[in-house]
């Protein structure tokens, strides 16, 4: 199957959901213990081994991700597959049946022929327990980016894409790129009411890759992205962003 705009579309921001949920930080409480020589070499160890080991993972969650992406995206009907803005635009249907955001049983009834090997693919890696969420539960705010992106409305020229000489958080600069608003759109109006940024900063963009932006969006939401991950450099500061870029970084799609 030939790879189109739109599988990879659907296979990065399916990537971005598997990454996140799987090297999303545990909130659990630890306890402070005194640190010693064993405990400190120990430490020591375990951090060289890391760097050996983060190219063999990438390497295996790019090959589950592609897998995965193949598999649901088959179940796709063909107005999904190749859904692109102005096809959108032009037809009521298609803007009643993919109104956004779509829940788990809007996803069950979109796509009936789901394969249950995407299902039982998540569970085997951990990213969902059935008797919590099951798989078009998972796939819903996926699919729901996905078709956001394809139905947004071709961007305005940017002088600062000519600036931008890859991702501005994974480096890589042999793909196409997306405009991140800094201070989503959505809370403009917010944010100048209250004071948290000016009208003049309210167009600032970062050119990032489709698979960073829709990490960007699952990582923190419209009102913590405008008040304390404005910039480049402070999503930076986050060590999650910094793992997921490492992540991307390393990220060249096979051909299917």
């Amino acid at each position: 199957m030939e790879e189109t705009p739109q599988f990879e579309t659907f296979r990065d921001c399916l990537s971005a959901a598997i990454v996140e949920r799987i090297t999303k930080p545990a909130s659990k409480h630890k306890k402070r213990s005194k640190k010693t020589k064993t405990a400190s070499a120990k430490s020591q160890d375990e951090n060289e081994k890391t760097d050996d080991t983060a190219a063999a993972d990438a390497d295996d969650m790019i090959e589950f991700s592609s897998y995965l992406a193949s598999e649901a995206f088959e179940s796709f009907p063909e107005d999904l597959r190749t859904l692109t803005h102005a096809a959108y635009a032009a037809d009521p249907d298609l803007q009643s049946r993919f109104s956004l955001p779509l829940t788990g049983s809007e996803v069950a009834d979109i796509l009936p022929t789901l394969s249950p090997s995407v299902s039982d693919s998540l569970e085997a890696y951990g990213i969902i327990n059935p008797d919590q969420q099951g798989a078009h539960e998972f796939l819903a705010p996926v699919l729901s980016e996905y078709i956001s992106a394809l139905t947004a409305p071709p961007p305005p020229p940017r002088s600062t894409r000519a600036d931008a000489e890859g991702c501005e958080l994974c480096g890589r600069d042999w793909i196409g790129l997306t405009y991140h608003h800094l201070i989503p759109r959505m809370v403009h109006e917010k944010v100048v009411k209250r004071g948290w940024h000016r009208e003049d900063e309210l167009g600032n963009v970062a050119w990032l890759c489709r698979l960073c932006h829709s990490f960007v969006h699952r990582f923190a939401g419209h009102e913590e992205l405008a008040r304390y991950y404005y910039t480049v450099e402070l999503l930076l500061e986050q060590e999650e962003v910094v793992r997921f870029a490492q992540y991307a970084s390393r990220v060249r799609w096979k051909g299917r």
